[in-house]
C-alpha cells in the first residue's frame, strides 16, 4: 500500500483526531479516532462496518472538512464496473469535434491519425471518482457502500489501492503523487472478500449507547431544548432495545427526528407529536405500527 506521503503527519495523535472531528460536529470514540489516525500514518484505507446510520459516511465527510481536502465520492451499486469508477470519453463531444473539423477541412490529405490522435484528447476525458482522486490527491476518497458492489469490482479496487496507478491506453499511466486518504463503508448486506480487508484497517461502528448519542444530538443541534434531545434519544434506544423493529433508527434518523419535532416547535416529546413525527425515525409501515402500540409506554419508561 505504501506510505502516505504528504499526509502522514495530518493528525499527532488518536486524541488529535478526536479533537479535529469533534470540531466538524463528528464524535468518535477512542478505537474510531485511532484506527482513523493510523490510516492517516500508515497510508492504508479504513473500512467501516456497520448498519445504516451509524455514521459511517460522515466520518469520510468530517475527514474531508478537517483536513480542508476535497471529497470526492463513490457510489457503489450493484452492477457497477471500472467505467463507472475510472473513466469514460465523451462520446457526444468527440462526435461534434469530428464533424466541425470535417466541415472546416475537407481536405483530402487530411491526417486522419492526427484527426484520432485528438478525439482521444484529455479535454474529451470523463474522470469518474476513482480517476478524479488520483489526480486530485490529496483528498479524500469516500468508497460507500462496497458490499453493493460484485468480486469483479472488488478485484479491480485491490488493484487500485496498491498501485494508485490507472492506466488509459490513449494517454498513458497516470499516478497518485500523493495517495488520497480512503475510506470505504459496508452495511455488510454481503461478506467482502478477505483480499480487500487485508488491505484496509477494520473498524465496526455500532449504534452509540444513550450518553454518547446525546452527545451527539446536543452537539450537532444544540438549538434544540435539552429535555426534547432526552426524550429523542431515550425513545431511539428503546427502539432499538425492543428487538421488535426491521430496520432500528441509527443516529442520522435520531436526528433527523429531533429536527423535525423543533421544526415543529416542540420543546418536549409526548406521544401525539411522536406519532405524527415517525417517519424521521422509522423507515418501515411495520415499524411505525410497531412504535405507535408502544409509544406511552416508551415515553414514560
Amino acid at each position: 500500500m505504501g506510505n502516505a506521503r504528504g499526509m502522514d503527519h495530518a493528525f499527532s495523535s488518536a486524541d488529535d483526531v478526536a479533537a479535529a472531528l469533534g470540531r466538524t460536529g463528528y464524535l468518535a470514540d477512542e478505537a474510531l479516532a485511532t484506527i482513523t489516525f493510523l490510516a492517516t500514518r500508515l497510508g492504508r484505507p479504513i473500512l467501516l462496518e456497520g448498519e445504516p446510520g451509524t455514521g459511517k459516511t460522515a466520518l469520510a465527510e468530517a475527514l474531508a472538512e478537517t483536513l480542508d481536502l476535497k471529497l470526492i465520492r463513490l457510489q457503489c451499486y450493484e452492477g457497477i464496473d471500472a467505467t463507472q469508477a475510472l473513466y469514460d470519453w465523451d462520446f457526444p463531444r468527440q462526435i461534434l469535434h469530428l464533424r466541425t473539423v470535417e466541415a472546416i477541412a475537407r481536405d483530402e490529405h487530411q491526417d486522419t491519425k492526427a484527426l484520432e490522435a485528438e478525439l482521444f484528447d484529455e479535454r474529451f476525458l470523463l474522470a469518474r471518482p476513482v480517476l478524479e482522486a488520483v489526480r486530485s490527491a490529496p483528498c479524500v476518497l469516500l468508497i460507500d457502500e462496497i458490499d453493493r458492489a460484485d468480486d469483479e469490482f472488488e478485484a479491480f479496487l485491490l488493484e487500485v489501492l496498491s498501485t494508485w496507478q490507472v492506466t488509459i491506453p490513449e494517454l498513458g499511466t497516470i499516478s497518485a503523487a500523493t495517495p488520497p486518504i480512503v475510506v470505504l463503508t459496508s452495511n455488510r448486506t454481503r461478506e467482502l472478500h478477505d483480499a480487500l480487508k487485508r488491505r484496509c484497517l477494520y473498524h465496526w461502528i455500532d449504534h452509540p449507547g444513550l450518553a454518547r448519542e446525546l452527545e451527539i444530538v446536543r452537539t450537532r443541534l444544540p438549538e434544540i431544548s435539552a429535555t426534547l434531545a432526552e426524550q429523542v434519544v431515550g425513545a431511539v434506544q428503546r427502539m432499538r432495545a425492543s428487538g421488535e423493529l426491521i430496520k432500528p433508527p441509527g443516529v442520522a434518523e435520531t436526528l433527523d427526528w429531533a429536527r423535525a419535532l423543533d421544526t415543529l416547535g416542540a420543546s418536549r416529546l409526548d406521544p401525539e407529536v411522536a406519532a405524527a413525527t415517525l417517519g424521521a425515525a422509522v423507515k418501515y409501515r411495520e415499524d411505525a405500527e410497531r412504535v405507535r402500540a408502544m409509544i406511552d409506554r416508551m415515553l414514560t419508561a
